[in-house]
């Protein structure tokens, strides 16, 4: 059973322990603001500082229109927060709200912005159970996310700094001033979020939101005997390269080739119970269940032979509708016609990096799910984007510091 420890692992949620994080890179803070400078004058879009008026969205003046009356007898205050627990940080602004990079967190910004403008996230964290003392308020990542998201809400500024938030993750192993992976990072900010959520029901809800359920199979090649186990993910890891090391074409690609059986032989022998010694096995991975919002990771770094650490940067194309039940075949599925029937998914934000393994910067392109439209959050600089300009995160191989999308994050087409 030890083949089962793979690379398809690294992503499932094993326990709500903190982990540690993948650090990309040793280089000093002064060093990455350089080269951020520099990747951010190669890239012109992300250097719009255009401050963005944005239009109240269609959702927002329809429920102002039914409640009309209703809110007219509403203080201001009950009135704001009613609308804060619905929508997400640019929804419901007339701005776009950026986070000030305070040494090298670009990397947590981007995340943050992911988080915060998934609206049925926030409406969890809004019903998070509240520290009484102060120390543990500050040691407290839900609620610290909490104030920061309100802070957005709040000022006319057009960013804000997460001062307060990055010093609380510090007590979790989450160090300052230096690169993470963005892949990482998530598992670890979402792994203590749910450990300190508070109330069971809520944690049921984070779950729901973001945890996919596959099925692992084992088969003997010698007697046939099988073993079947569940396992819970939080993001679907796929390779970008086939077992040849060919360069896998398009995001379906990806996704067949991450449920495609494989064979393990040689050192990869798995024990037989039945046979009584190390026999080839054959591993499959079925899917079982999808979330809420799906979170496909991109392995664009690999391990070369010399360990050296290489990101694959090549052209990857992914779609803005996505239906798991046209990619996958029936034996990649274990799920009902009822849970297949779900698997409508439509694209609801991209965290791209530029730059190498050594040295980068991470930027969110986002779509406002009332609105509708593209932004691309670049720390403090937010602008509205055309779907052009996300498509430009597909990667290029001659393009060294080009934008590369990383993770994409998916929304089921029933939850909006």
């Amino acid at each position: 059973m030890t083949a089962l420890m793979g690379f398809r692992q690294a992503s499932y949620v094993l326990s709500p322990s903190h982990g540690s994080e993948k650090e990309v890179g040793d280089c000093t803070e002064y060093f990455c603001l350089c080269t951020i400078l520099f990747i951010r004058k190669r890239s012109g879009r992300q250097e719009r500082s255009k401050k963005l008026e944005l239009a109240q969205s269609e959702t927002m003046k329809a429920g102002t229109d039914v409640h009309n009356s209703k809110e007219e007898a509403e203080e201001p205050k009950a009135r704001d927060k009613r609308l804060m627990s619905l929508f997400g940080v640019a929804d419901l602004k007339n701005e776009a709200i950026g986070l000030y990079n305070i040494g090298q967190s670009c990397c947590l910004n981007s995340l943050l912005q992911v988080f915060l403008m998934n609206i049925h996230f926030t409406g969890i964290l809004r019903r998070i159970m509240i520290p009484r003392h102060a120390a543990q308020m500050k040691r407290n990542v839900p609620y610290q996310m909490l104030l920061l998201l309100e802070e957005m809400q709040r000022g006319k500024q057009k960013a804000v700094f997460p001062t307060a938030f990055a010093h609380c993750l510090s007590a979790y192993r989450v160090k300052l001033f230096v690169q993470h992976d963005a892949a990482q990072l998530f598992l670890t900010l979402w792994n203590v979020i749910k450990m300190q959520m508070g109330k069971p029901e809520l944690v049921e809800e984070l779950s729901d939101l973001y945890t996919i359920c596959v099925q692992e199979h084992l088969a003997c090649q010698k007697c046939s005997l099988e073993t079947k186990r569940n396992s819970s993910m939080l993001t679907l890891p796929l390779p970008v390269l086939d077992s040849s090391s060919h360069k896998l074409r398009t995001l379906e690609d990806c996704l067949q080739h991450f449920f495609h059986p494989e064979e393990l032989t040689d050192h990869n022998m798995c024990f037989c119970e039945q046979c009584g010694r190390k026999t080839p096995f054959l591993q499959s991975m079925k899917l079982v269940h999808l979330p809420k919002t799906l979170t496909i990771h991109l392995k664009r770094f690999c391990f070369e032979k010399s360990a050296y650490i290489h990101k694959l940067s090549h052209y990857l194309p992914f779609p803005q509708d996505l239906d798991f039940s046209a990619v996958l075949t029936e034996d990649q599925c274990q799920a009902d016609d009822n849970e297949k029937a779900a698997w409508q998914y439509e694209l609801f934000a991209v965290v791209a990096h530029s730059g190498s393994t050594s040295y980068g910067h991470y930027c969110a392109y986002i779509r406002s799910l009332t609105e509708r439209k593209w932004y691309c959050f670049n720390d403090s600089e937010v602008c509205q984007v055309s779907w052009d300009d996300v498509k430009c995160t597909y990667g290029h191989s001659n393009l060294y510091w080009a934008e590369t999308a990383y993770l994409l994050i998916y929304m089921k087409k029933q939850l909006q």
